[in-house]
């Protein structure tokens, strides 16, 4: 008897069911509708909706009853722990099914980190699936560590576990019509091509689309997700750590009344601690809610919607021949989860407590590589009028400004709200050091530095001065990777992130303890409590996020796409 023979079985009442959840209200994603049924589970599978009677019969008391959430789009290397432990943070809290872009550690090791993060998603319990990176590097503006070329995806693209090819960050080769994009969305035209799109309109977005792109999530307000749906692509509603933009978007999509089956929810980029402290998809889920969304409608954008995107026939509903990820929620306008089940299976701590990491390659724990540096190398010569990266509150964009910066002695001198940016090359010891003045940041005495910096994540530091400065980036050699922060010539904490200069190997309890503690001594030495200073800081390197960027290269008009010295 085939495995859907004997499903069939248990559907018709032939043989008793596993596990009947009984006396709850379904939440039909499918149909948007809420109605009382019986959900019959054989085998880690639903087999029917209705009356039935099982081995073993859970009383949901009037409860509802929701498919598991789905991210449609995050970078593990976000949470700063391994898949192993992130997945101990996001199942218990309702999200089953993980969609993750993986260029973070690819830009440091390449196929060796697709290779690690597919050993460990066969490993885990969480659905964890993964889009190719499209854009390593993300542009031919700055250093990596590796590169992962057409050859590549087409040795990986029929892996069971890849659903496509990640986010298209070199938007400006699709626009120009370079080859080298063009050869990786045909190798993956039959799966979904992940989007990422900041800004783009017009003609552009028309290009874009017209490439084979299927997604978006850099939309920042309900005009810019308009204009991207009409033109035929899914838009990710976005709500991370630094990038927020669920109430710039969900407000305009409750009163235009359109159809929601193009809208998605992810988290894009989200630490551990913000996971802990409001949620993971959850909170996306129960924000929508808050904004005026129907909670059938903000739950199908997290969950069939995502499946119907990717592919994920079986995932994401609650009906026959799907896996039986169900959350049980107290109440819908809170999205108050009650308890958590994979494939029927009951989420516990103990169940947690017993998941181990796969054991990593020791040449993903040691790729922080170059020279100590000397204060005498972050000198910045003064000019009457120089570009400044100036942060936009509560986004990851910023503009680029022309001003009169504070000066001594012919050096550019960090103070009256400007701060020294200082990008430091970690990978190829090239000996790259670039050089900015940052408004915004407001750091004082002292210096915060990281190797995440997104998405070639060489070293990034921002200071007041050159001696907190040096002290930071050379630590990070010693840590092989990590958060530092420095005063007084010396190191008042760091968070050891050896796996790809990205990752802690540590648990999730103390990676986040230990975070919690740095963010509460950056924001003492006066960065503003409104942004995460280190998340923040990761994307001032990323030179395809409008509209001014510094890379190990120099300082880069992202909008331009070109340098400015």
């Amino acid at each position: 008897m085939t495995s859907k023979q004997t499903l069939c079985e248990a559907a018709s009442g032939r043989i008793p069911a596993d596990t009947v959840f009984k006396n709850g209200k379904i939440i039909n994603v499918i149909t948007q509708e809420i109605y009382a049924a019986d959900v019959a589970v054989y085998q880690g599978m639903i087999v029917g909706i209705g009356s039935y009677h099982g081995s073993s019969e859970i009383d949901c008391s009037g409860k509802y009853l929701c498919p598991g959430l789905m991210d449609a789009h995050l970078h593990i290397e976000s949470s700063m722990v391994t898949p192993c432990e992130m997945t101990k943070s996001v199942l218990p809290d309702g999200t089953t099914t993980l969609i993750a872009d993986p260029h973070e550690m690819v830009n440091v090791c390449g196929s060796k980190a697709i290779d690690y993060l597919l050993k460990a998603a066969a490993k885990l319990p969480v659905n964890l699936f993964v889009m190719l990176p499209s854009s390593v590097p993300a542009t031919p503006f700055e250093t990596n560590g590796a590169k992962f070329e057409a050859e590549d995806i087409h040795t990986y693209i029929h892996h069971p576990r890849v659903l496509g090819l990640g986010e298209v960050m070199c938007f400006p080769q699709v626009l120009s019509g370079d080859a080298s994009i063009f050869e990786k969305l045909e190798l993956a035209k039959e799966k979904t091509a992940d989007g990422h799109a900041p800004g783009l309109s017009g003609q552009e977005i028309q290009t874009y689309a017209c490439a084979g792109i299927a997604t978006d999530h850099e939309c920042v307000h309900f005009e810019e997700a308009l204009a991207k749906c009409r033109a035929g692509m899914k838009i990710l509603v976005r709500e991370g750590s630094a990038a927020k933009n669920i109430d710039g978007i969900i407000p305009g999509l409750v009163q235009s009344q359109l159809p929601l089956d193009q809208f998605l929810l992810c988290t894009d980029d989200k630490h551990l601690e913000d996971i802990w402290k409001e949620g993971h998809i959850s909170h996306c889920v129960r924000r929508s809610i808050a904004l005026g969304l129907k909670p059938a409608a903000a739950i199908a954008m997290a969950s069939i919607h995502t499946a119907r995107t990717y592919g994920l026939t079986g995932y994401g509903a609650i009906a026959p021949g799907y896996h039986a990820d169900l959350l049980i929620l107290d109440d819908l306008e809170n999205f108050a989860v009650s308890s958590v089940y994979k494939d029927g299976r009951l989420v516990t701590p103990q169940w947690m407590e017993q998941l181990e990491d796969i054991p990593i390659p020791a040449d993903l724990l040691h790729t922080v590589h170059f020279q100590e540096i000397t204060t005498s190398q972050l000198a910045l010569p003064y000019k009457e009028d120089m570009h400044v990266i100036e942060m936009v509150p509560h986004q990851i964009l910023t503009k680029n400004v022309i001003a009169q910066v504070p000066a001594k002695d012919g050096l550019f001198c960090p103070g009256d709200g400007y701060t020294k940016l200082c990008v430091v090359e970690r990978h190829r010891g090239t000996g790259n050091i670039a050089i900015a003045p940052l408004k915004g940041f407001g750091i004082r005495d002292g210096a915060i530095a990281t190797t995440v910096a997104h998405d070639s994540h060489n070293i990034i530091a921002a200071g007041d001065n050159d001696q907190d400065l040096a002290a930071a980036i050379n630590h990070l050699k010693q840590i092989q990777g990590g958060y530092v922060i420095a005063s007084k010539g010396k190191v008042l904490a760091s968070l050891p992130l050896p796996l790809f200069g990205l990752m802690s190997t540590a648990s999730g309890k103390v990676t986040s303890e230990i975070t919690s503690k740095m963010l509460k001594l950056a924001h003492e030495m006066g960065i503003p409590e409104y942004f995460d200073p280190f998340i923040t800081l990761s994307f001032m390197a990323l030179p395809v996020i409008p509209e001014i960027r510094l890379t190990d290269l120099g300082l880069f008009d992202s909008t331009a796409q070109k340098f400015i010295n």
